[in-house]
């Protein structure tokens, strides 16, 4: 049921509500929604989870008569996309940490925002940082470890402990359906590796769902090892 207030007193205090983001937030409160579960852009609000944000289309109408200008996001890819992001950022973030973000990433920054409000961390851009954003994709990682594999060198690990992955679990695909779906430019893959990428068009035909399983086992190997080296 949707939350119940005062249509009226709404109306009477409008002139009160800027554009600013902390009364965008602010208003979006009044109404009912939970903004832990949207992320905030000047231009556009984008919902991560539907149910969760309590965005109804009711909310949606009052909003919108505050703030027409501010276009609501509705993508289900979008929300499918933040819920493979949070199984990894849920774990990976610290609370009231200062992240470094990648730069001209607009994924990461639209997908990182809601956590300024889940746990409080800060988003910088210079200066000093307790987490960094790796922008590397699911893609992009399954294709790294096959190519250690195939040259013989192992696994390669990630080393860096104070690195955050918000699209380790996410594949290009889906990305970039959703960038196009937004009127913004694909991310272009890394450097990649012609046999790995063969290796991976063989899997996707026979095992669809096989490249979270790969990041999934190197991540296990690592901890295995890093466990036995303490």
């Amino acid at each position: 049921m949707d939350f119940m207030f005062d249509i009226s007193g709404l109306a009477a205090e409008e002139e009160k509500f800027s554009n600013s983001k902390r009364d965008v937030l602010k208003f979006l409160k009044i109404i009912g929604v939970d903004t832990r579960f949207i992320s905030y852009t000047p231009e556009k609000i984008y919902i991560n989870n539907l149910r969760f944000s309590k965005f109804s289309r009711t909310r949606e109408a009052t909003f919108n008569r505050q703030y027409p200008e501010i276009e609501i996001v509705r993508n289900s890819l979008f929300q499918k996309i933040c819920a493979k992001s949070a199984k990894k950022l849920t774990l990976d973030i610290k609370p009231n940490s200062r992240i470094l973000m990648a730069e001209d990433n607009f994924i990461c920054e639209v997908l990182l925002e809601p956590y300024t409000r889940k746990y409080g961390v800060e988003l910088v851009y210079d200066g000093d940082y307790d987490l960094i954003v790796n922008p590397t994709v699911l893609d992009d990682e399954v294709n790294n470890i096959f190519s250690s594999i195939f040259a013989g060198d192992g696994i390669e690990f990630r080393g860096d402990s104070n690195e955050i992955y918000p699209l380790i679990n996410v594949p290009l695909e889906w990305i970039n359906t959703f960038l196009q779906m937004d009127g913004r430019s694909n991310i272009e893959r890394a450097n990649s590796n012609d046999l790995a990428i063969s290796f991976s068009r063989f899997l996707d035909d026979v095992a669809p769902q096989y490249k979270e399983n790969v990041v999934s086992a190197s991540e296990y190997i690592a901890d295995k090892i890093n466990s036995k080296a303490e």
